[in-house]
């Protein structure tokens, strides 16, 4: 156990070239979030800060810095989907996430496929080969320690629909690897990937 520990307050600053909190809590799955608002123009971005929460019923969520056009499209129409950011897609996923007028569809912006939905109006990602689709169970704003809120939303939603591509169901499970997922990491243009070789099996104690 080391003994030589960096220690800072956050709020008096870390001290260091880049902020590592991203990077400590990382690497992290890409909320890569469809939504379109109510007149059904569509919205194509990538959050880092998302996961799933609970499994009955399946809830993912994600946060929004700031009031953002998922944010809003999601607040009108109660639903949006999810796609996963994936190696091939990397380069599209990261022009998604350009700083454009809510008129601009990031899907064509990317150069990406809007694919039809089942169980909601929000498209998915064609190219992508694991999609949800989610319909709105809470929008949190977050708070301090203090009760300070802040300019960050949380938004959870249940997952309705999943659309899996058959090859990465190998003998009834689904393979982890060979979707090649993106992570993000903590610097400004960091990520990573799985690979098969990475995988270490660990059974819980009875």
């Amino acid at each position: 156990m080391t003994t030589d520990i960096h220690f800072y307050e956050p709020a008096k600053g870390h001290r260091l070239p880049h902020d590592p909190f991203n990077a400590i809590i990382g690497p992290r799955p890409i909320g890569w979030i469809s939504s379109q608002d109510a007149e059904s123009r569509l919205n194509l971005a990538p959050y880092s800060f998302f996961n799933a929460f609970n499994y009955t019923p399946p809830i993912i969520g994600f946060s929004s810095i700031g009031a953002k056009d998922s944010l809003r499209n999601i607040e009108e129409t109660r639903e949006f989907g999810w796609s996963l950011a994936t190696r091939p897609l990397a380069e599209q996923m990261n022009r998604s996430c350009a700083a454009v007028p809510p008129e601009v569809n990031e899907f064509e912006l990317a150069g990406l496929t809007p694919a039809p939905s089942r169980c909601i109006q929000v498209p998915r990602v064609l190219e992508s080969p694991v999609s949800f689709e989610c319909r709105l169970t809470q929008i949190l704003q977050l708070q301090g320690a203090d009760g300070t809120q802040v300019q960050t939303w949380l938004v959870l939603g249940e997952v309705v629909g999943v659309h899996i591509a058959q090859h990465l169901i190998i003998n009834g499970t689904y393979d982890t690897a060979a979707a090649e997922p993106i992570l993000r990491g903590g610097g400004p243009a960091d990520y990573f990937g799985i690979s098969q070789q990475q995988l270490f099996r660990m059974y819980r104690p009875r």
